[in-house]
């Protein structure tokens, strides 16, 4: 009899607060290894906020929730991904998105994946990579709460809206110019 393995995908998830999460969420469903992406909200201490709480001031920030295959896709690559689709160097603002729901963070699941955003955070310190110093928060996950409904899968469903062309593509279009050798053969 033919001995039969399984190939089970491990999977991991991600923490990433990079501005609107619109934005964000629209970049890394283009990631290859990358199984889901939710938008949602982390690092307040309102239980389960709304869109409204969020930015009234909640302490939340508009965060995206990432699943991913490390063996396809390395959590530090996930990190570099993040880093160079964002202006990481803007306290509580991205473009025209201002407050600190907006903020850029890295909420990390574990020590490994800490200790990966500190390195990549500081390789591009080390390098000047921005003209300004990152301002990226590097903090514990905390409870992730799913957005609404109208908030997932936003850019996909409605791309042809004002913010999805003047803000989002050009988000897009870099991703495509950085990291084109990650991104998944198709759209979602």
């Amino acid at each position: 009899m033919p001995e039969h393995t399984q190939h089970e995908s491990k999977v991991e998830k991600a923490y990433f607060a990079g501005g609107c999460f619109w934005c964000t969420e629209a970049i890394f469903q283009r990631i290859q290894g990358v199984e889901r992406v939710r938008s949602g909200y982390m690092g307040g201490a309102t239980k389960h906020p709304t869109y409204k709480d969020v930015h009234l001031g909640s302490g939340h920030a508009e965060t995206i929730e990432v699943t991913f295959d490390p063996d396809v896709i390395p959590y530090e690559r996930l990190v570099e991904i993040f880093f160079g689709t964002h202006d990481p160097t803007t306290v509580h603002r991205q473009g025209p998105d201002i407050g600190a729901e907006y903020r850029s963070a890295i909420f990390f699941g574990s020590d490994a994946q800490e200790k990966l955003a500190e390195s990549v955070k500081m390789q591009l310190e080390t390098v000047h990579a921005f003209e300004n110093p990152i301002v990226t928060e590097i903090v514990p996950a905390q409870e992730f709460f799913p957005a609404e409904a109208e908030h997932q899968n936003f850019y996909n469903r409605d791309p042809e809206q004002t913010y999805c062309q003047y803000v989002i593509n050009p988000k897009l279009q870099k991703l495509r110019e950085k990291f084109l050798p990650y991104l998944k053969k198709e759209d979602p």
